[in-house]
């Protein structure tokens, strides 16, 4: 079995000192733009009253800040397992930090200052037809944020590069493209190097893809006589969009494949099939995105069958071989059921749970009637709420645990218990309203909808109060740890409680 804290994960103080600001910043800002999806959810619901101004100046800040937020967790837990197969630059690590929060911080004042609410998607051309709303300037702001954030991501994944390339010389062997056809393959060969290089392969296009629309709606923000091609943009936008948020599944995927075995006792060793999932991921993450949209008619039309093709199987390959590799490391293993590892399979429930509506809105005879229903929102929830967010806090977790033989009591338990129960009546509202057709992106509801808002609403605040317990033991865990560290400040190698 291999060792729950092994030497290999180390962190010296200065690394120590970044993770702990990556974790607790991820899990204060989580809990921020959890309040304002409750303040929304509560306002379609008219338990509170604010203004549709206020409103889309709240579904802008969510959306953003979620979709970034997540990222830049998941970036975390890649960086702490990449980091002891190749040599990664701390500084880098540093720089994604500072340029994420100068990102955030542009992107708020744009929002909440500046009054922008044109949803994280800055669709062409609403940024700059703003009707008074908003200024130029306040649109321009919003997107040098993301410039800026995307800059941060873009430095963290060049040095992950030029690391992994030092170690395996190219990329496709670190993928472990070589044992595709035949040959005998590597059972030691990392499956953290595997994920980290497809990420960084498809991250990079897609970051490269948002900048270069980026600098486009700029100018065009300023230079009028500058005439943008809306479907240009669009395809452009849900290309960066949406490779963005499927890495930030695969990045925070890693953490599975790390801390699993360490509590059923199982290694998780590379395979063929492993090796083929990661690889037909590599081309299908970057060709599915134009399901986001059938409804654009003027789409030439191999795209959108590219689109609805490709729905169908782009997530499974990796899933696939993810969720039997997790079903086969638990079966009879006689694991220890941690807090880590219970996090972990609830994380490959939601994920499962949340691609099947995903499929279905995917076929382009639903998604005429359902896209622009609350049916979209609660399949993105249900993998981010209940798989990505749950691989996170494993994570967290993990690290923090080894510092205290108390951090796992009952109340933690019946948090996960809460969490799960509120977090699945959460999404279930969204799909029960789609289902009955309540539109997405609307501030104000119909009577007939209220129920769904109303029951939407209490859940969410009982899935903060379990993620505000999460992130108080979690950070204080983390923030013990750090000052109980002497010399390089070694993860303690012992189980917690």
């Amino acid at each position: 079995m291999s060792a729950l804290y092994p030497q290999t994960e180390a962190l010296s103080s200065r690394e120590r000192a970044v993770l702990n600001l990556y974790a607790i910043s991820a899990l204060a800002v989580f809990l921020l733009l959890m309040l304002f999806g409750l303040a929304m959810r509560a306002a379609q619901g008219r338990w509170i009253n604010i203004s549709p101004q206020v409103f889309y100046q709240l579904m802008t800040a969510h959306g953003a800040g979620m979709v970034g937020t997540v990222g830049l967790a998941s970036s975390a837990i890649m960086w702490f397992f990449l980091r002891k197969y190749v040599r990664l630059s701390t500084a880098m690590f540093v720089a994604n930090y500072l340029l994420f929060l100068l990102g955030a911080v542009l992107i708020l004042a744009a929002v909440f200052i500046g009054g922008f609410g044109g949803a994280w998607t800055f669709l062409y051309p609403l940024p700059v037809h703003t009707m008074g709303i908003w200024s130029i300037n306040a649109a321009a702001v919003f997107m040098l944020g993301y410039l800026v954030i995307g800059v941060g991501f873009l430095l963290f994944y060049l040095d992950a590069m030029l690391a992994v390339m030092r170690v395996y010389g190219n990329l496709g062997r670190a993928l472990g493209w070589q044992w595709l056809f035949g040959g005998t393959i590597d059972k030691s060969h990392p499956t953290t190097v595997v994920a980290s290089t497809m990420v960084i392969i498809v991250n990079t296009l897609g970051i490269l893809g948002g900048a270069v629309v980026l600098v486009m709606c700029l100018v065009n923000a300023y230079v009028p006589r500058f005439p943008l091609d809306a479907l240009l943009v669009k395809n452009l936008i849900y290309f960066f969009g949406h490779v963005f948020v499927n890495c930030s599944i695969y990045m925070a995927v890693i953490g599975v494949y790390e801390l699993l075995p360490r509590y059923s006792g199982r290694p998780w060793g590379v395979s063929r099939p492993f090796l083929w999932a990661w690889a037909a991921s590599t081309v299908m993450v970057l060709i599915v995105y134009p399901h986001h949209l059938m409804m654009d008619y003027v789409m030439p039309h191999w795209m959108l069958v590219t689109g609805q093709i490709i729905s169908y199987t782009s997530g499974l390959p990796v899933f696939l071989v993810t969720a039997y590799g997790a079903l086969t490391n638990v079966y009879r293993s006689g694991m220890r059921w941690r807090m880590p590892a219970m996090l972990i399979v609830l994380s490959m429930f939601g994920w499962a749970a949340g691609i099947v509506p995903a499929i279905v809105d995917g076929t382009i005879a639903v998604n005429v009637v359902m896209h622009n229903t609350m049916w979209v929102p609660g399949h993105f929830h249900f993998y981010l709420l209940l798989g990505v967010l749950p691989m996170v806090l494993a994570f967290l977790y993990h690290v923090a645990g080894g510092s205290s033989r108390s951090l796992e009591t009952a109340g933690d338990r019946l948090s996960l218990a809460v969490y799960l129960i509120a977090g699945l009546a959460f999404v279930g509202m969204f799909l029960a309203g789609g289902r009955a057709s309540e539109p997405r992106r609307y501030a104000v509801h119909f009577a007939e909808w209220l129920p769904y808002d109303r029951a939407a609403s209490i859940a969410a605040a009982l899935v903060i109060a379990a993620m505000l317990l999460f992130a108080i033991r979690i950070s204080g865990a983390l923030l013990k740890a750090g000052s109980g560290e002497k010399g390089s400040g070694e993860v303690p190698a012992h189980l917690p409680g």
